[in-house]
């Protein structure tokens, strides 16, 4: 049988990049829990699949990979189902520069200033969120001229551009302050309403 693993925790908003491109592709696959946060630490055999200690990593018949935008490309590329990429060399310099630009300015504003800054932290500091939605607005701004007009993010083709954002952004919106920000962006309130209803959103949505 075809051997297909994805290390990782449920919690992760990289791993279930990951996940919903395998779901998105209609492939079976085998989540391994690994949380690199608990108190004992990474375990050591997990540093043959991503020396750094990050998670994911991926195996694909004895094929090892890390880094999630790697691991994308590779199911979208690898495996049967509907293309996740544009077959044009602007699309998909398109689809690179927004998931960049959600790495490099839209993690950890969006995910740790705002959302674990604010949901887990006894006295969150109200500077931090404050800088971290005043870096989303200029991201979601940006986001918003880039859109053409279709009900993804690159136009009527879903792509792991709107694989990479789903996630980044559901944490984002399990705050006040997230919602009520990303409602001044109506277009991309209305395709945020459209990627959270996909199945494979759903099904990789962490229990609990």
């Amino acid at each position: 049988m075809t051997k297909r693993v994805l290390y990782g925790a449920d919690y992760s908003v990289y791993v279930r990049i990951a996940r919903m491109a395998l779901e998105e592709k209609g492939v079976d696959y085998e989540l391994v829990p690994l949380d690199i946060f608990a108190t004992d630490g990474i375990p050591s055999w997990y540093l043959e699949h991503h020396p750094f200690g990050r998670i994911p990593a991926f195996e694909h018949d004895g094929f090892r990979l890390f880094e999630t935008n790697a691991i994308a490309r590779y199911i979208d590329e690898a495996f049967d189902g509907p293309a996740l990429q544009p077959a044009d060399a602007r699309g998909r310099a398109r689809m690179s520069q927004i998931i960049c630009m959600l790495d490099a300015y839209g993690y950890r504003a969006m995910v740790w200033d705002v959302a674990v800054e604010r949901l887990e932290k006894a006295k969150p500091d109200e500077g931090l969120i404050a800088s971290g939605l005043d870096q989303a607005g200029k991201l979601l701004k940006v986001m918003t001229s880039l859109k053409p007009d279709g009900p993804w993010l690159l136009g009527g083709q879903l792509t792991l551009a709107d694989l990479h954002t789903a996630p980044i952004i559901s944490y984002f919106v399990k705050v006040p302050e997230g919602r009520d920000l990303l409602a001044r962006f109506t277009e991309i309130w209305d395709w945020y309403a459209r990627i959270s209803a996909r199945a494979s959103f759903v099904r990789t949505e962490k229990a609990g």
